[in-house]
């Protein structure tokens, strides 16, 4: 939290922040805006707009845990434009649900990223799908099945069985797709054996046919899991990219202090120690400027999210 000290610093130093939510928005070094879908908000609130403004980012959304929504109230007033917010609460407990619908009201855009040890189609996450619909707001879904650490666990294991079902049950509902599970499916031949698999990526992937037949399912670029299924396959990255452009949203998911891979990146996962060392927005904004033309770039990277998540243009 803020103190007072701290916040007029920082609207003192925001004096000098560009403005964001407008497609008119300073270009920098990218071509065009950037919007990060996937940010945690950082403790100290002026490292927040340090890292958008290392990585060349124009704008960002938060995602929280409850109850963050006097600190986001906060960062938005200090840096005007820059910051939309989700909001993650526990779907198992009734206190959970309510601190859902709650920061919805208070000006969360969507629930996320919700990772929890409960399945894809367990009640606990059909109540929070079901809610989702009636609030008209995207939820944002963490899916893993292999383990990064010792007993860590999965989080919303099913994925590749039993998410295509839900889609089915919650048509009015916005899934934003995200993690190992979600991206490792991208090729046929994938079976839970590890968290980032290599090499060429097999045509037919569950992943890739969920979004081309369901218009409620979106994916989210963000993290080692989604850099590491664009790195893998150039020629695929291309086509895959074309084919989605209207349903991929850039995101980070780095940790990085300064944008340019300062301090610790993935929280120190060794599956991912491919981004030790890098900024992994940069990274990945470089993949998508190199694998798509300027047109696609700019929707994955600015367009679809302002149009899913409903931010003025």
């Amino acid at each position: 939290m803020l103190n007072r000290r701290q916040f007029l610093g920082l609207v003192g130093a925001a004096a000098s922040w560009p403005a964001a939510g407008l497609r008119g928005s300073p270009i920098g070094e990218w071509g065009s805006p950037v919007f990060d879908l996937h940010f945690h908000m950082r403790a100290q609130t002026a490292a927040n707009v340090t890292h958008l403004d290392g990585a060349g980012i124009t704008s960002a959304n938060l995602l929280t845990r409850t109850p963050a929504s006097v600190q986001v109230r906060m960062l938005q007033t200090a840096a005007p434009g820059r910051f939309t917010w989700f909001c993650s609460a526990d779907p198992s407990t009734p206190e959970g649900v309510a601190a859902l619908t709650d920061n919805v009201k208070f000006g969360a855009r969507g629930f996320g990223e919700m990772k929890y040890h409960l399945a894809t189609d367990g009640p606990e996450f059909q109540r929070v799908y079901a809610l989702a619909a009636e609030l008209r707001v995207p939820i944002l879904i963490h899916f893993q099945e292999v383990e990064h650490f010792e007993k860590e666990g999965t989080w919303s294991p099913g994925f590749a069985r039993s998410f295509e079902r839900m889609l089915k049950a919650y048509p009015q509902t916005t899934f934003i797709g995200h993690a190992d599970a979600f991206w490792a499916n991208v090729s046929g031949d994938y079976h839970n054996e590890a968290a980032y698999p290599s090499g060429p990526i097999v045509r037919g992937g569950i992943t890739d046919k969920l979004l081309a037949e369901y218009p409620n399912l979106y994916g989210d670029l963000s993290a080692n899991s989604g850099n590491n299924m664009l790195s893998r396959d150039p020629a695929f990255t291309a086509d895959f990219l074309r084919r989605h452009q209207d349903k991929l949203l850039f995101g980070s998911d780095c940790g990085c202090t300064d944008g340019h891979g300062g301090g610790v990146s993935q929280g120190n996962n060794p599956a991912a120690a491919r981004l030790a060392g890098k900024c992994v927005a940069r990274e990945t904004l470089m993949l998508l400027k190199r694998s798509t033309s300027p047109e696609i770039f700019g929707k994955i990277t600015w367009d679809n999210a302002h149009s899913l998540l409903k931010i003025p243009a």
